[in-house]
């Protein structure tokens, strides 16, 4: 299961952007994750829950919130962009065949909510 060293290195990067005091006032954390992104949000929920009650104490009390961005792709033929259904990567507008994918791919951070004191 990847969703445990993505949980991992989620809390790497935190560690790493905000400083010591702010990290143990962690009330949400925010992710975008984009339908292509070969990430399960159960299995990414499940994860994070693992390791926060293992390795992360400082962090049991946090939330993941996690926002699914839709496939997105921009047509070669006439411009448009439209959303992707069920996997049929072709314009919404023309049905032109397109693998130029606008959005879908993301993982990432998009925010993090701190308490207040």
């Amino acid at each position: 299961m990847h969703e445990i060293s993505l949980v991992r290195n989620i809390f790497r990067t935190l560690e790493a952007q905000l400083p010591a005091e702010e990290l143990v006032q962690v009330q949400k954390i925010k992710l975008r994750v984009g339908l292509l992104a070969n990430v399960e949000p159960i299995l990414m929920q499940n994860a994070f829950e693992a390791v926060t009650a293992t390795e992360q104490p400082n962090f049991k009390s946090a939330i993941l919130e996690i926002e699914l961005v839709p496939i997105r792709i921009l047509c070669p033929s006439c411009g448009q962009e439209s959303g992707v259904e069920n996997y049929r990567f072709r314009c919404g507008f023309c049905d032109t065949p397109s693998n130029e994918i606008v959005s879908g791919t993301e993982l990432l951070i998009s925010g993090v909510e701190l308490r207040e004191n």
